[in-house]
């Protein structure tokens, strides 16, 4: 029965990151003449390899500090995970190719932000999204 009671256990522990997984979408400003965006769109812009969004104005990504809906994002936007996107921005700086993103501590400053600005482009969960901004992709 222990041993039951153990492989139940580490089964549960083994699902609990795909559940503790946030939603997230991608906004940008509710003035913003951007009404969507593919995944592909948003990984060009995310790993700075495109600097415009689509109708040639200028992006400006606003990234949110680490934590589980920073990871979500770049998991299902990007396909890279924290120590891949970590080496990948290293990489990018080093060689002087870019400087990484504005980085807003909270999602609640990364929503002003992107409110504030036609250009800006970021990730919220749903539940922080209202009418400041405009949900361009649900990856």
């Amino acid at each position: 029965m222990k041993l039951r009671n153990a492989f139940l256990c580490l089964a549960l522990a083994a699902l609990l990151p795909a559940v503790a997984r946030a939603e997230v979408v991608v906004v940008v400003s509710a003035n913003s003449p951007v009404t969507s965006l593919t995944a592909a769109q948003a990984s060009q812009i995310f790993l700075a390899k495109s600097v415009t969004l689509p109708g040639g104005g200028a992006a400006t990504p606003i990234d949110i500090a680490n934590g589980p809906l920073r990871d979500e994002f770049y998991a299902k936007v990007t396909g890279k995970d924290a120590a891949q996107l970590k080496s990948y921005w290293a990489q990018l700086t080093f060689t002087g190719k870019a400087k990484p993103f504005r980085q807003a501590p909270s999602a609640a400053e990364a929503k002003k932000l992107i409110a504030a600005s036609p250009s800006a482009i970021g990730y919220l969960a749903p539940a922080d999204v209202d009418s400041s901004v405009r949900v361009v992709l649900k990856p």
